[in-house]
């Protein structure tokens, strides 16, 4: 069974188009903010995911209505392809080291978003992405996705391998979380439900 979404959102500050395949494909982003890019493509690379985003928005008041937004997307879409969550490990963690700098991720797709994001992340902007909006980013995901996800910066010295960290650490926890058990028979929750 295809685990695919693709969603179309528009709004006075964004228009976003973005296509996600859970078991993998092709990738591209173009959202006119360079670092966010390639933070989208290695996310589709250690997460195994098929994923091409299409963004336009408002960036000359800064990317954090882009960023935010590709965030909610993206996390629809997870939601939408992930359907009943029937199969599913559900839990994944990682720990990913760039150079000096390492970061943790935990996920449980629960039905229940909440981030919790702990680190200490440098204020500054990296090819138009302003470096708060990691946490931004990741919250819109765990809201729209309906997952606890849990992040830490663990530590680091430069702010483009603290937040390469991240993403690369989200990508690995999230390819266990979303990875089919051939030993789970349903949905894996005593509830019966992962969808609230």
């Amino acid at each position: 069974m295809a685990r695919r979404a693709e969603i179309k959102r528009t709004t006075n500050e964004t228009s976003i188009e973005l296509k996600l395949d859970l078991d993998g494909g092709a990738a591209a982003s173009e959202t006119g903010v360079g670092f966010f890019d390639h933070m989208l493509d290695l996310l589709a690379r250690h997460g195994n995911l098929g994923l091409d985003v299409r963004a336009t928005g408002d960036l000359e008041t800064g990317s954090h209505h882009t960023v935010e937004d590709v965030g909610i997307v993206l996390g629809q879409a997870i939601d939408q392809a992930l359907g009943d969550r029937s199969g599913i490990r559900r839990y994944g963690s990682a720990v990913v080291p760039m150079d000096e700098a390492a970061a943790e991720c935990a996920i449980d797709i629960s039905g229940r978003p909440l981030l919790v994001f702990r680190g200490e992340v440098p204020v500054t902007s990296i090819s138009n992405f302003e470096t708060e909006l990691t946490e931004e980013f990741f919250r819109a995901v765990a809201n729209a996705a309906k997952m606890t996800l849990h992040m830490e910066i663990r530590y680091g010295s430069n702010v483009h391998h603290m937040i390469e960290a991240a993403f690369k650490a989200f990508a690995r926890a999230l390819r266990v979380a979303v990875s089919i058990d051939p030993d789970e028979k349903g949905v894996p929750s005593t509830k019966g439900t992962l969808n609230s």
